[in-house]
């Protein structure tokens, strides 16, 4: 099978189950106890538009699960064509006590992948874990590496990018995102990912 091919087939299983997923929980939803719409109504936002912020907060947490979780997916099909027998491997945390080990998503030769869809997070603990794992990861003798192909928009979540890219630098690692990303993926791959997403894309909304 193709690698288009591949990537179509786990689109589809990821579409199908995110929207059976979401139905499930929309279900699930319309027996749920809504007296917390006492204080939406205080704050000045009727019950139709609480319930409708509610269901799509619930729809918004799956899409964002599903949306990372595919696209590191298709990135792995991608290096796993390119470079058979590659894998993720776990690393022993020798900078802190926890986590006792962390995960390389993909090691191809001594470089270590990380592959994001996008990261806009700004919580303090997971920051401080990212810092830990990437100077771990380079203790352990390998190349940290990161794809992420949608840069934040927040401007504190940026700044936390930007950190982070200069702590990848610092220890001998890199740092790729946006067009940058999805150009080193090519570039080691020969497969153009983006333009087969494109292509899905556009034939699902045509």
């Amino acid at each position: 099978m193709t690698v288009d091919n591949q990537i179509r087939e786990i689109a589809a299983k990821y579409a199908t189950d995110l929207k059976t997923r979401v139905q499930d929980r929309v279900t699930e939803m319309a027996s749920d106890d809504k007296s917390h719409y006492l204080i939406y109504r205080v704050l000045g936002v009727s019950i139709e538009e609480g319930e409708a912020i509610d269901i799509y907060q619930n729809k918004g947490r799956f899409l964002y699960r599903y949306a990372g979780t595919f696209l590191e997916h298709a990135t792995k099909i991608c290096l796993e064509t390119t470079f058979p027998g590659v894998e993720p491997m776990r690393i022993p945390n020798t900078i802190g006590s926890r986590p006792k080990t962390f995960e390389i998503d993909c090691l191809i030769n001594n470089r270590a992948y990380e592959i994001k869809w996008r990261d806009a997070t700004t919580d303090g603990d997971h920051i401080t874990k990212e810092h830990t794992r990437i100077r771990a990861v380079a203790r352990a003798g390998f190349v940290p590496v990161r794809l992420m192909y949608f840069y934040p928009n927040r401007e504190q979540a940026m700044r936390i990018q930007a950190a982070l890219e200069d702590l990848y630098k610092a220890n001998g690692g890199e740092y790729y995102y946006g067009g940058a990303a999805w150009e080193h993926l090519e570039a080691i791959t020969d497969i153009n990912l983006l333009s087969i997403l494109e292509e899905i894309a556009s034939e699902n909304f045509k």
